[in-house]
């Protein structure tokens, strides 16, 4: 690259400027929903994320959703059985579960359901051949490939909310007013709904920030079934040096943080009329 065009580049791109009216400049397009060039794919980077963020919000949702009901439901019933042989199996497989990276547990299911029992597709968003698939058999086609890295954010998820929920529920039942509830002749099943309301707090709490954690788990889940979302196109955007597709996604996953956070005090309130209370 000659000087003539370095400097033609960087007066197209601003990069002549002081960094603090680079940065300035950068914001003002940001309030405008402008967030710049991607150099590597030679687009609008709104563009390419609006190709990858459906799939990524798709799976997260579902994870997310998947995770704090099956983690609550396990959760409850460890609580009502604690000390038990059932509860210690439990516990022991959701500590396991709790400490394995997604990107680990995402190639060896991978190994098993893949290699071994050859019962669903290696990875990808859809066949090459989808093009000839009818309605029903792409739909088919797309969800046997989404069932993995839905699986890998999904059980650890779970294992998080099941020890939360665990500990909460079991702080609950030794309140006064569940032995008030008892005393008053409520059955268990009664007494057990209130008990599941007032021990939900830290699960919301924990469910909303838990968002910024299934991004950063969707980034290497994605990567290593080779789908089509954000994960992935943050990984390839940083091995080709794209920076400012990079700063819109650490902006975009900030921005979920921030909403999740608010999210959980909302819930929290909806959940528990204690805390709106004080």
């Amino acid at each position: 690259m000659t000087s003539e065009v370095r400097e033609e580049l960087k007066a197209r791109w601003g990069y002549d400027q002081p960094i603090g009216v680079q940065y300035l400049r950068w914001l003002g397009a940001l309030s405008r929903g402008d967030f710049g060039w991607s150099r590597s794919h030679q687009r609008h980077v709104s563009e390419v994320l609006m190709d990858v963020i459906p799939n990524t919000l798709l799976l997260m949702s579902l994870a997310l959703f998947s995770s704090v009901a099956f983690g609550v439901l396990i959760g409850m019933w460890q609580a009502q059985r604690a000390g038990s042989r059932g509860d210690r199996v439990v516990s022991t497989t959701t500590f396991v579960l709790y400490s394995m990276p997604e990107f680990w547990l995402a190639m060896l299911l991978l190994l098993v359901f893949v290699q071994w029992l050859r019962l669903l597709p290696a990875g990808g968003t859809h066949h090459d051949l989808a093009v000839y698939y009818t309605t029903g058999d792409y739909i088919v086609d797309w969800a046997k490939r989404l069932v993995l890295p839905w699986l890998s954010l999904t059980l650890v998820g779970a294992a998080v909310f099941a020890r939360i929920q665990r500990a909460a529920m079991r702080e609950v039942l030794g309140e006064p007013f569940v032995r008030n509830a008892y005393a008053r002749g409520l059955s268990q099943r009664q007494v057990r709904r209130h008990a599941l309301r007032a021990s939900l707090t830290p699960v919301v709490t924990i469910a909303g920030l838990f968002l910024p954690a299934i991004v950063a788990g969707a980034v290497f889940v994605e990567s290593v079934f080779a789908l089509n979302g954000v994960g992935s196109t943050l990984i390839k955007a940083i091995h080709e040096s794209d920076y400012t597709l990079v700063s819109a996604i650490v902006v975009i996953g900030s921005a979920m943080t921030v909403v999740g956070s608010l999210l959980a005090d909302i819930m929290r309130e909806v959940v528990d009329p204690r805390v709106r209370a004080r």
